[in-house]
């Protein structure tokens, strides 16, 4: 007869067999129950072999209590941040936990980093939408073992008054640690997926941990000498968070979402600057029309997330083979766009050349809808090619040559780079059905 401790025992289990926590790559999980248990382990040490003061525990109440406040000022805009992120979050407690790193000893740094993610976790689970605990919990974590190498730093320096040069070091141990452990972190969770932006930030996510480092040596000189100063840091860090939650809003209104790249309206408004600049300087310009053949059928026999694991491959392959002035775009479903500034005929066939084959040798490791890996490869794509001002003085003009470039690359095969097609090739295309020729 089974009891009814033992049936609350089961269903205990069944509710821990069913944490997200199991669902993520193994070797993640090994990775981050390693940095917790070092975490803890280093946490007890300290613990056992540093003596704390009662002013000590005053400060460490003091940070956690600013850094609450200051998250529940600013929590809206930080939801907005959080759901507008596509590369590693910045959550800007760095301002309140380095401060802990130099001030505190280790356990009561510790013991802030869990008070200000017990807050952060809890405020998750009670908005709309929530944050995995084990991501809470890997969070926490990464931070806490930064604030010791901080404070390792701080004590190699043998300079207990916290200048401003042992500031700084410690704060660039503070980074790096931080970095290099999410960076891993961020790479073990999803290695198929994993590239330098995503895994450790772009250049702006860096600069801005470095912005709230800095304010967070700030408000270490202040709780020094000046404690009251402390409450001058909440405007700036407030107008702070506004500033990057603006700049993520305009990259949302300029960028498409899937692919990273312009989209449609933003290409087309600098595509006609651009006419203006050629006509202005008598110049020229490529434009590159690409459109991924059969890709359909990658939807219909591997799903919707597949397809655009591979929409996104070929917007990154296409970036990286066009120049930082090029304008590079998408046009909705599988076509992109590419407008080579400054460039010939002949400059603009090399580099869709280019590109058409690279697409081919294209290898996307992805999955199925039912979470199946699978490998997608010999894509290919027919791609149209048409200059200012030869093929047309409006941007109208050159991009209608250049689909009609596509269609008749499509026409003739398929995988192929078409430009400038004789008018009777376009006009049999023009008389042929949409669905005839269209991927």
């Amino acid at each position: 007869m089974i009891t009814s401790e033992e049936r609350a025992g089961h269903r205990s289990a069944l509710t821990v067999m069913t944490w997200e926590l199991w669902k993520r790559p193994l070797h993640w999980i090994v990775y981050t129950c390693s940095t917790i248990i070092a975490m803890l382990a280093f946490t007890g040490v300290f613990a056992a072999s540093i003596a704390v003061d009662s002013s000590q525990v005053i400060t460490c109440g003091l940070l956690a209590g600013l850094a609450i406040a200051q998250s529940e000022a600013t929590r809206r805009i930080e939801h907005q941040r959080r759901r507008l992120s596509i590369t590693p979050h910045v959550n800007m407690t760095s301002v309140w936990v380095l401060p802990g790193a130099f001030l505190l000893p280790p356990q009561l740094a510790a013991l802030l980093v869990a008070v200000i993610y017990l807050h952060l976790g809890f405020r998750s689970w009670s908005g709309i939408r929530h944050v995995n605990p084990h991501r809470t919990v890997a969070n926490a974590t990464t931070m806490t073992l930064s604030s010791f190498a901080a404070w390792a730093v701080l004590q190699l320096s043998g300079d207990g008054s916290a200048s401003v040069t042992s500031i700084c070091v410690a704060a660039f141990a503070f980074f790096v640690v931080n970095t290099v452990l999410t960076g891993i972190g961020l790479y073990l969770a999803a290695p198929e997926k994993a590239s330098a932006p995503a895994c450790i930030g772009t250049w702006d996510d860096n600069i801005l941990e470095l912005s709230t480092l800095c304010l967070g040596g700030l408000v270490t000189a202040a709780l020094t000498h000046q404690p009251a100063l402390v409450l001058l840091v909440f405007l700036p860090l407030y107008v702070l968070q506004r500033s990057v939650l603006i700049k993520q809003l305009e990259e949302l209104a300029t960028t498409d979402q899937k692919t990273q790249l312009l989209n449609a309206t933003t290409w087309q408004q600098g595509a006609v600057r651009e006419v203006a600049r050629a006509e202005r300087e008598n110049g020229q310009f490529g434009a590159l029309m690409i459109d991924l053949d059969h890709f359909k059928s990658i939807n219909d026999t591997y799903g919707h997330l597949a397809g655009d694991d591979v929409l996104k491959g070929v917007a990154a392959l296409v970036k990286s083979e066009t120049r930082t002035q090029d304008l590079a775009g998408r046009f909705g479903g599988e076509e992109f766009v590419v407008l080579l500034t400054a460039s010939s005929k002949h400059e603009s066939v090399a580099v869709a050349e280019r590109i058409r084959q690279r697409i081919s040798e294209m290898v996307i490791r992805t999955q199925d809808n039912e979470g199946n890996p699978v490998v997608i490869e010999q894509r290919t794509a027919s791609v149209g090619v048409a200059t200012y001002p030869l093929d047309g003085r409006t941007i109208d003009e050159v991009m209608a040559s250049a689909d009609a470039s596509v269609y008749a690359a499509k026409r003739n095969g398929r995988n192929r780079v078409v430009s400038s097609p004789d008018l009777a090739a376009v006009a049999d295309v023009a008389e042929m059905p949409l669905e005839a020729v269209a991927a």
